[in-house]
C-alpha cells in the first residue's frame, strides 16, 4: 500500500490528501514534514510532539493539524500564548489555505501542497534598539531635580558620558598615553579575573576589587535587577549584590533622584561636594552622609540595562575625578558582557541539563513501551535472536506483515545493543517522493535545490553513532538503492549539491512487508542490494500465530493507556476477553493495540465489556455467522473478479454508513486513506 500512495501522491491537487508543514527558524526554512492523511499531526514544546519546537513561547501540547474532509484544518489546543496565522489569532477550528503562515512564538510553519512554490517573507517587525553610542562629555553646573527649583549652592554633577574612549582610538589620546596605558593594563587584568570567574556573585567582588585599586573609591556597591530590562526601570527594583568598605563604613545606597538620573539616562554621573545632600545619597541611621564624591554608573549592553555600579569616596583630599568615571563606566562595560555570557552560559547548561533529562526519560519509557511481550514460543524465539545479535553490529532485514510490531524489534535490537547511548533515528521510505527522500537519508547543502534555504543534515549523519531504522525499505528507487548501498558498503557520501565527503558509522536495521523475491525478479529491486541487507533475517510472526499471546498484550495496552490517560478503566469482562480472542485481528497488534484504546475511551465502567470493543465486521468472530456467511457465497455464486468483488463490498458498506468514510474503513478494517485510494482504483464516487 505505501507505494501506491506514492505513486497517486504526485497527482493530487490542493483538494487532496497531501500535503505538507515546512518550519522557519529565522529567515531560514528548516525541516519538511509531509501530512498524512488520518493521521494527526501535533506541534509543541514535548518531545512527543511530532514537530517539537524549543521556543519557551510555544506551550507543551500546542496545537494540531489534521484533514477534515477535503481541507487540513489547524486546531489550537488551549495554548497559552495563541496561535497566529498570517497575523491573525485562530479561534477555533481554521481551515488552512496553501501558502499561509502559522506563527508560534519564534518559529513559523508554512503549509503548503506544493513544495516548489515559495513562502512570502515574515511581515514581523524587526524591532532593533534606537541608541545614541555617540561619545560625549557634559559640564553640568548644579543638580536639578524634576519640579523644583534649581539649586545654587553644592553638591554638582561634573561630568556625564555615555561611552568610555577605551572602546576605540581618538584624536587627544596621546596626551593620556601613561595613564590610559595603566588603566588599560589593569582593564586588561581586571577583565581576565572576570572570565575565570565561576557565578555572578563572585564576579561583582572581582570587579570591586578591580575597582577599588584603578579609582579613588573606598565604599562601593554593584546593584543587579533580577532580569535585564529594555524598559523603564525603578530604583526600587535594584538589589544589593556584592558590597565593599575600606574604613568599615556602612553602605549608604543612592538616592532615588540620583539613580532615576542614570537609569532614565544610562550615561554614568560624577558628583562632588556631596556631603550635605540627601538627593545623591541616603542618609544613615544617624542622619550622617559620610561620603564627598560618588560615582554611578549603568551597567549596560545596548538596549539592555543589567543594574548600576555605585562609589564614592570619603577623604575629601582624594576625591573623583573625570579619568576615575572614564575607568568605571569601561569596567561597567565589560562587566555587562560578562554578565550576558554568564547568563548564556547558564541558560545553556540548563537546557542541556532539560535535554539530558527529557532524553533519559524517553529512552525509559522507549525501553518500557517498546518491551516485546509475548508467552508464544515463536515469540520467545524471536526475543532469544534478538539477544543474539544485538550486541554485533551486522545488518538485519526485519520482515512480516503491517502492524506486527516491526519498528518495536528495531528498537529492541538497539537498546540491547553497544550502541544503546547513542542515537536511534527512523525513516519511512515510502513516505516521500525519491528526491524527498534523498535529500532526508543523505543531506543537501544551500542552494542545491528550491527551497534548499540552508544546509539539511540527513538521516545518515543523526544516526552516526548509533542505530538508523528504514521501515518500508522495499519503497526505495532504484537510483536511490544504488546510493544506499554504497553507503552500506562503508563508503562516504555526499550531500545533494555538496562536494565534502560524509564518513558516518551507522548500524542499518531495514523492513519491509514486501516480497522482495518477487521484486528482484520484476525489476524494482537490486540483487546486491538485497544480499547486502539479507544478512541477519527476523519474521516476526503475525499475531494469529501467537494467539494465546492476546490476553498478554491486551492488559498490557491497557495498563501503558490508563496510565496515560488517567481513565479509571481496571480490566476486561470475560466477554470482551473471549471476543479479543476470537477476533483474527487482520491488522495484528497494532489493530489491537488501537481497539484497546478506543475501548479505554469509550468504557463508562471500570472494566472494558464486549460492547465497547468495535471490530471489523469482515472477522469471523462467531462460526455461526461464518457459516452462513459460506452458504450464502455458495448459493448465491456468480462470475466475478476478486477486484469487483472488493469494490461491490466497499459500496455496501459505505452505503450501509451514510458514506461515512470513517466508520466504513473502521468497519473494513483498513486506513482511512488505504479507502481513499480504492475508492480513486475503482472511479467510485458518492452518488448525488
Amino acid at each position: 500500500m505505501a507505494r501506491e500512495d506514492t505513486e497517486f501522491s504526485s497527482k493530487e491537487g490542493p483538494l487532496g490528501n497531501v500535503a505538507y508543514l515546512v518550519v522557519r527558524e529565522g529567515t531560514n526554512w528548516r525541516d519538511v514534514f509531509r501530512l498524512t492523511p488520518g493521521q494527526v499531526t501535533t506541534v509543541g514544546r514535548a518531545p512527543t510532539n511530532r514537530i517539537v519546537l524549543r521556543d519557551d513561547v510555544c506551550s507543551r501540547n500546542h496545537c494540531e493539524v489534521f484533514q477534515s474532509g477535503a481541507h487540513w484544518t489547524l486546531r489550537d489546543l488551549g495554548s497559552r500564548n495563541g496561535t497566529t496565522i498570517n497575523s491573525r489569532k485562530v479561534a477555533g477550528d481554521w481551515e488552512l489555505e496553501d501558502g499561509q503562515l502559522i506563527q508560534i512564538g519564534s518559529c513559523e510553519l508554512g503549509f503548503t501542497f506544493d513544495l516548489s512554490k515559495p513562502f512570502p517573507e515574515s511581515q514581523r517587525p524587526i524591532k532593533s534598539p534606537n541608541i545614541d553610542d555617540t561619545a560625549y562629555e557634559v559640564v553640568i553646573d548644579h543638580f536639578v531635580d524634576d519640579g523644583e527649583e534649581e539649586v545654587e549652592s553644592p553638591p554638582s554633577i561634573i561630568h556625564r558620558k555615555r561611552d568610555t574612549r577605551y572602546r576605540s582610538e581618538g584624536p587627544n589620546d596621546s596626551m593620556i598615553r601613561d595613564r590610559a596605558s595603566r588603566e588599560l593594563a589593569s582593564l586588561y587584568q581586571l577583565t581576565l579575573a572576570m572570565g575565570e570567574a565561576p557565578e555572578t556573585r563572585t564576579l561583582t567582588e572581582v570587579v570591586l576589587d578591580g575597582l577599588f585599586k584603578g579609582t579613588s573609591a573606598d565604599i562601593g556597591a554593584v546593584l543587579l535587577l533580577s532580569k535585564g530590562k529594555t524598559s523603564q526601570v525603578h530604583s526600587a527594583q535594584l538589589q544589593v549584590l556584592s558590597y565593599r568598605s575600606t574604613n568599615e563604613l556602612p553602605y549608604q545606597r543612592l538616592s532615588d533622584r540620583l539613580a532615576r538620573v542614570v537609569l532614565e539616562s544610562r550615561e554614568a554621573v560624577l558628583a562632588r561636594d556631596v556631603s550635605d545632600d540627601s538627593r545623591v545619597i541616603n542618609r544613615d541611621s544617624s542622619g550622617e552622609i559620610h561620603a564627598r564624591s560618588v560615582i554611578c554608573a549603568p551597567i549596560r549592553s545596548g538596549a539592555e540595562l543589567h543594574g548600576l555600579i555605585h562609589l564614592y569616596t570619603t577623604n575629601p583630599d582624594n576625591p573623583f575625578d573625570p579619568d576615575d568615571l572614564e575607568f568605571t563606566l569601561a569596567v561597567a562595560d565589560q562587566l555587562a558582557v560578562a554578565l550576558e555570557n554568564m547568563q548564556q552560559r547558564q541558560s545553556l547548561a540548563d537546557g542541556l541539563q532539560r535535554a539530558k533529562d527529557e532524553n533519559r526519560t524517553l529512552r525509559q519509557q522507549l525501553e518500557m513501551e517498546f518491551e516485546i511481550v509475548g508467552e508464544h514460543p515463536s515469540i520467545q524465539r524471536l526475543r532469544q535472536n534478538i539477544e543474539r545479535m544485538a550486541p554485533t553490529d551486522a545488518t538485519v532485514l526485519i520482515r512480516g506483515e503491517s502492524g506486527v510490531g516491526k519498528e518495536l524489534v528495531a528498537r529492541a535490537i538497539h537498546f540491547n545493543s553497544n550502541r544503546r547511548n547513542g542515537p536511534f533515528t527512523t525513516m519511512n521510505c515510502a513516505a516521500l517522493s525519491e528526491t524527498l527522500l534523498e535529500s532526508e537519508l543523505f543531506g543537501h547543502e544551500k542552494g542545491s535545490f528550491t527551497g534548499a534555504v540552508g544546509r539539511k543534515i540527513g538521516k545518515f549523519e543523526q544516526a552516526d553513532g548509533g542505530s538508523l531504522f528504514l521501515d518500508e525499505v522495499g519503497e526505495m528507487s532504484l537510483p536511490i538503492q544504488a546510493k544506499f548501498l554504497r553507503v552500506l558498503e562503508g563508503h562516504p557520501f555526499e550531500r545533494i549539491g555538496g562536494g565534502t565527503q560524509v564518513d558516518v558509522d551507522v548500524r542499518v536495521v531495514a523492513a519491509t512487508n514486501r516480497d522482495l523475491e518477487q521484486a528482484i525478479q520484476e525489476g524494482t529491486f537490486r540483487s546486491d542490494l538485497y544480499f547486502r541487507l539479507h544478512v541477519v533475517e527476523i519474521l516476526v510472526p503475525p499475531l494469529r500465530d501467537h494467539a494465546s499471546d492476546i490476553p498478554l498484550l491486551a492488559e498490557h495496552f491497557l495498563k501503558r493507556i490508563v496510565r496515560k490517560n488517567g481513565r479509571p478503566v481496571r480490566g476486561f469482562s470475560e466477554e470482551a476477553m473471549e471476543l479479543l480472542r476470537s477476533y483474527e485481528w487482520p491488522g495484528n497488534i497494532r489493530q489491537l493495540q488501537n481497539a484497546v484504546e478506543r475501548a479505554v475511551i469509550l468504557c463508562a465502567s471500570d472494566h472494558i465489556d464486549r460492547a465497547d470493543l468495535q471490530l471489523s465486521a469482515l472477522s469471523p468472530t462467531d462460526s455461526g455467522v461464518a457459516t452462513i456467511a459460506a452458504e450464502q457465497v455458495t448459493r448465491d455464486y456468480q462470475e466475478m473478479s476478486l477486484e469487483m468483488l472488493e469494490r461491490d463490498h466497499i459500496l455496501k458498506t459505505l452505503e450501509s454508513t451514510g458514506w461515512n468514510k470513517s466508520k466504513a474503513a473502521q468497519i473494513l478494517g483498513i486506513e482511512r486513506s488505504t479507502l481513499d485510494r480504492k475508492l480513486k482504483k475503482y472511479d467510485v464516487s458518492r452518488p448525488h
